[in-house]
């Protein structure tokens, strides 16, 4: 380089980035080569790989009835998490972020105490909760209803998935209060203060000023909820693994049971080769249609 004017020269674009793709490309390139190889192979983990399958595993993949569920479920959690997790996080956001709000700092730092904890604590907590003798729930149903027995959430088909879904709701929506509270930080007082003088109501301050202000917030908001939506592992893990009856079964539990649970790591392959390229697929569509900067 020139006096610091010029490009940077190769050499140093070699040392900067250099370690980074190393790492890139041992962590994440490697190993989805590596599943994508598996995929085409019946194989349990042990010996060569001989038997060789071609895309009869993908076949099984678009057949299967459990993969369905679980994508099924998957796509619930984005849902929920969309219609429920990002608008109570944006709403909390609004709350604390107002000034005439006492106590803001304390209350940011208890929504934010869940997304502290590891997901597998998580799982185990609301474990805890839900159990229908000592559990917090049992606590609550027997104010109501001492002699009945409380319902065994995670134990019942038809109540798991809500149950589940509680649980992430609880678990996330601090990160993405967070990132609201960032994105209303960003925001010109000014042009508040401008609007309330020109006599704009909450509303109309919040749909013309505050809402734009805050769209590239929003926006990773919701690929980061939409990404780690088809991601759910560690919570559904311990607080069922997907049972009972792949009722609360995600297509990352199912992957795991497959592939180092029944020793079938060709088809779990073919699951975690499918898994990438929905994320891949939905990331493309996101950066090229809704999170790119207006013209």
């Amino acid at each position: 380089m020139h006096g610091g004017m010029g490009k940077p020269s190769f050499l140093t674009l070699a040392i900067l980035l250099g370690p980074a793709l190393i790492l890139f490309t041992l962590l994440v390139i490697v190993p989805v080569v590596e599943a994508a190889v598996f995929s085409l192979y019946k194989w349990n983990g042990l010996g060569p790989m001989v038997n060789f399958r071609g895309l009869q595993n993908y076949l099984q993949f678009f057949k299967d009835a459990i993969v369905h569920k679980a994508l099924l479920h998957n796509l619930i959690i984005a849902v929920v998490s969309l219609a429920i997790e990002l608008p109570l996080a944006l709403l909390l956001a609004l709350i604390v972020c107002d000034t005439r709000f006492k106590g803001a700092m304390f209350f940011r730092t208890f929504f934010f105490l869940p997304y502290v904890l590891s997901e597998v604590i998580t799982g185990v907590l609301w474990q805890f909760i839900y159990h229908p003798q000592y559990g917090l729930v049992r606590a609550i149903w027997g104010l109501f209803a001492p002699i009945e027995t409380a319902p065994t959430l995670l134990g019942n088909p038809s109540t798991v998935l809500g149950a589940i879904l509680v649980v992430i709701i609880w678990k996330y929506f601090g990160l993405h209060m967070t990132i609201y509270i960032a994105g209303l930080q960003d925001i010109p007082k000014e042009q508040i203060e401008a609007a309330r003088i020109d006599g704009a109501s909450a509303w109309q301050i919040f749909k013309s000023v505050t809402l734009p202000g805050m769209r590239t917030s929003i926006q990773l908001s919701v690929f980061f909820s939409m990404i780690g939506s088809f991601q759910v592992f560690d919570i559904v893990w311990a607080m069922g693994k997907g049972d009972p009856v792949n009722a609360g079964e995600t297509i990352v539990t199912y992957m795991y049971k497959i592939g180092l649970q029944r020793f079938n790591i060709g088809y779990g392959g073919t699951i975690a080769v499918c898994i990438f390229f929905i994320c891949l697929v939905f990331n493309v569509f996101y950066q090229k249609f809704l999170f790119r900067e207006e013209a």
